[in-house]
């Protein structure tokens, strides 16, 4: 058994593809097939069922593979070891971030990191955090930006800010006429909500539904992503929503006034770093997580006298 024939069998696992992991690897599909047969002989089990299309490891197999990515985690630790020595950063970091989130704090952030840190290749996809945490636990991220708590065993979560919700709304909202809100105080015939898939959708539900009444839900048939649209179908459509508040950085004088603030104890979100038990690139995560806290208001620190909404 040898670490370049672990290296396959992650990669196989991680693509569902033995060609896929072959070109990954850099090598050819024989020689990958071949070495990954021979470690299967050497164990004496099949590690992937290969009948099945995309291929997927047996039960047996995805223990193996399990302990193969600790052992090869291990080994990138000892490189770890000299590059902490190392006065600059370098290497490769691969982030992702949810949609909900992404807006408000990647463009300010990434130029400072960017200058601070000229050797680290920062690399971040946006997307949901179903596909965020897929990719954490096979290695394919270093680190996710997410809203939390996830509740998944195999996953940490540094919390870096608690961030309130709002509600944003138009003038011809009954809301529009309060200067603060709760919960019970939302229509649900109006409020426009992302589509799923998205956390935050789960949280303005918690929100809502905590009011007495929860009969309408007429608009939760359409269908959006982007939080930046939810406040358009308010400026043009009508009706109100309910916004992260980094949101609100970017608003006009005129839009925000159609802003009304939750009474306490404010419904808030927590946005963590979320990364493996066994993560690696210690100094480039921490990094991160220090240039996030560089944009973040100070009362986003504290959780205090805020109520967290669950996924």
């Amino acid at each position: 058994m040898t670490i370049t024939q672990l290296e396959y069998i992650v990669a196989v696992d991680t693509y569902r593809s033995f060609s896929s992991a072959a070109e990954k690897c850099f090598i050819t599909q024989p020689t990958l097939s071949m070495q990954i047969q021979k470690l299967e002989d050497t164990l004496g089990v099949k590690i992937f069922d290969r009948s099945k299309q995309p291929v997927i490891p047996t039960e047996i197999g995805a223990e193996i593979i399990a302990q193969a990515r600790v052992l090869l985690g291990e080994g990138e630790k000892i490189k770890e070891l000299i590059t902490d020595r190392q006065k600059e950063l370098s290497g490769e970091l691969r982030v992702g971030i949810i949609p909900t989130v992404s807006p408000y704090i990647l463009p300010k952030m990434i130029s400072g990191f960017i200058a601070k840190y000229p050797l680290v290749k920062l690399i971040v996809w946006e997307q949901t955090t179903e596909d965020i945490v897929q990719q954490l636990k096979l290695g394919t991220l270093d680190c996710g930006i997410l809203s939390t708590p996830l509740y998944e065993a195999a996953l940490t979560e540094i919390p870096v800010f608690y961030e309130n919700f709002v509600a944003y709304v138009s003038k011809n909202s009954k809301l529009s006429k309060k200067k603060s809100i709760s919960p019970d105080d939302i229509d649900m015939e109006e409020i426009w909500i992302l589509n799923e898939g998205h956390c935050m959708r789960e949280q303005v539900l918690n929100i809502c539904q905590r009011r007495r009444s929860t009969k309408g839900f007429q608009h939760f048939e359409y269908n959006t992503g982007s939080v930046e649209t939810l406040k358009r179908m308010v400026d043009q459509n009508n009706g109100a929503t309910i916004l992260p508040e980094l949101a609100l950085t970017d608003l006009s004088e005129k839009q925000l006034d159609k802003v009304r603030y939750f009474k306490t104890p404010e419904p808030a979100r927590e946005v963590s770093i979320v990364i493996q038990k066994n993560f690696l690139k210690r100094r480039m995560i921490e990094a991160l997580k220090n240039e996030l806290l560089e944009f973040v208001p100070k009362r986003m620190k504290s959780r205090k006298k805020k109520e967290v909404m669950e996924i």
